[in-house]
């Protein structure tokens, strides 16, 4: 995995052998809106409420790379320049025992699925958080029936432990969402990895 390229305070882009993480393009709206209403793509998500829901959850990404320096980027693909997904690192912004926290996260358009794609990715951002921000632990959540997600986690070398799952303060009473695995990554444990 390359270095992530540095433009200021953040990043412009971080790159990987196979994909783009950048900022959001008006280009990126249509593909993103097409697989956020996709069943298959948010069987473990909230859905948005409506096409204006979608078009803020990509301003609030932007907004939160120039107050932060980092983000939920676009995947975009080195070869074919396809707009491929999301993921990145945010801070949550929710109240739960875990927090205050910053979680890596990840979504794909369907197509991109089984490849590779998402550790990638989301090792990109972990690289950056913990080499280049400091930060002494990333989180992230997911439903325990989420079996790729998990798998995803598990590959970048993140742990969960029962006592750690929790009910999302975002996810309505009653929804099968609401309950959640929570996985940690130290920075010591990352840089562990790196060595080995």
């Amino acid at each position: 995995m390359q270095e992530p390229a540095m433009t200021g305070l953040g990043p412009k882009v971080l790159t990987t052998t196979r994909l783009i993480l950048r900022p959001w393009q008006d280009s990126d709206h249509a593909p993103f809106s097409a697989m956020s209403t996709d069943p298959e793509v948010m069987a473990h998500l909230l859905p948005f409420a409506s096409p204006q829901a979608i078009t803020g959850w990509i301003n609030r990404q932007q907004m939160h790379l120039a107050e932060n320096g980092f983000c939920f980027w676009a995947i975009e693909s080195k070869e074919s320049g396809a707009f491929m997904g999301a993921a990145g690192l945010l801070r949550i912004s929710c109240k739960a025992h875990f927090t205050p926290a910053v979680e890596v996260g990840w979504r794909l358009a369907r197509r991109f699925w089984g490849q590779g794609y998402a550790p990638e990715a989301a090792g990109a951002a972990l690289q950056f958080g913990s080499e280049h921000l400091g930060l002494t632990e990333i989180v992230a959540n997911t439903v325990p029936s989420n079996h790729n997600s998990r798998r995803v986690m598990e590959k970048l070398g993140m742990s969960s432990e029962p006592a750690d799952d929790f009910d999302h303060p975002l996810v309505p009473e009653g929804n099968p969402l609401r309950r959640q695995m929570l996985y940690r990554l130290s920075r010591r444990n990352w840089s562990k990895q790196r060595r080995s």
